[in-house]
């Protein structure tokens, strides 16, 4: 498998693309309805559907089936979920530098008989970031959460800037291996694992929620309540639903807030990209995710 910095692009006298979405109980995703409108919008026809491992019954090591099944059918492209993102790698003939570094994959591009591996989870979290704090990520920063999404954004953050990125999971040795992976990119001055949540706050600027803490069925705080300063930037990666628990106390605390909807919107925007080869409408699409979360 190659690694590579160069962005795929599809025909641009393509007037249709068939697309779908990889992962278990996805049944509420709402990629679907904002990829096909906004293909709508751009003025061609775009089919998205979904792959539910719940409903059809598959893991893992059916993946190589379904990856040689979706490209006989004439698929251009899909997205990768939970829990699929790490196990699609092998199956891949080449990854971009960023879905390498990443261990992950939310993008197969097919194109000339190959699979294309790409990660549009930091970029889309990076560019909903930057719609709302633009000077704001050059700060120090704690990420709790250590999973496919923590990373993705502590990717993003170090990426754009972020003096140094504190690491924080229950599961320790998960935190000690995103950081570790992080640092092989980023140096290991900028960034770490640790189990001081109150130290680690008190000497930043910014906090992220990487966790499902805060999701529906999922409720409560990722962090206790006493240590969200209103000096602080907040993030949250859940969209369902927007107005966390999270997100909630800190606007009421004043602080500058990013909630979850707005990587939910730019990971997609990043695919649209590449699974078409046109910049679409992101403002659009935001505004469509909008209409569809209410």
């Amino acid at each position: 498998m190659s690694t590579s910095n160069t962005v795929s692009t599809s025909n641009p006298d393509r007037t249709s693309f068939l697309l779908g979405l990889v992962g278990a109980g996805i049944g509420g995703s709402l990629t679907p309805a904002m990829q096909e409108r906004e293909g709508l919008e751009s003025g061609f026809n775009l089919t998205y559907r979904l792959i539910d491992a719940e409903k059809i019954g598959f893991d893992a090591t059916d993946l190589p089936e379904i990856l040689s099944w979706a490209q006989r059918l004439g698929f251009d492209g899909l997205n990768i979920t939970h829990p699929f993102k790490q196990h699609i790698i092998p199956l891949l003939d080449e990854l971009s530098d960023d879905a390498h570094d990443l261990g992950a994959v939310n993008t197969v591009v097919f194109r000339d008989g190959k699979a294309l591996g790409r990660n549009t989870d930091w970029s889309g979290w990076g560019r909903a970031f930057r719609r709302r704090l633009p000077n704001a990520v050059t700060d120090r920063a704690v990420l709790v959460g250590a999973g496919g999404a923590g990373a993705a954004v502590g990717y993003a953050l170090l990426d754009h800037g972020a003096a140094h990125v504190s690491i924080i999971d229950t599961d320790t040795q998960k935190a000690q291996e995103c950081a570790t992976r992080l640092a092989k990119r980023f140096g290991d001055d900028r960034v770490c694992a640790t189990g001081d949540l109150a130290g680690a706050l008190g000497d930043a600027q910014g906090l992220v929620n990487a966790t499902p803490i805060g999701m529906t069925g999922h409720t409560g705080l990722p962090v206790p309540a006493d240590l969200v300063r209103d000096d602080l930037w907040v993030s949250d990666v859940v969209y369902f639903p927007l107005e966390t628990e999270l997100v909630r106390l800190a606007r009421s605390r004043g602080c500058r807030v990013v909630p979850g909807g707005g990587m939910a919107v730019f990971q997609a925007v990043g695919a649209f990209e590449y699974f078409t080869g046109r910049t679409p409408d992101a403002e659009r699409m935001v505004r469509h995710f909008e209409e569809l979360s209410r």
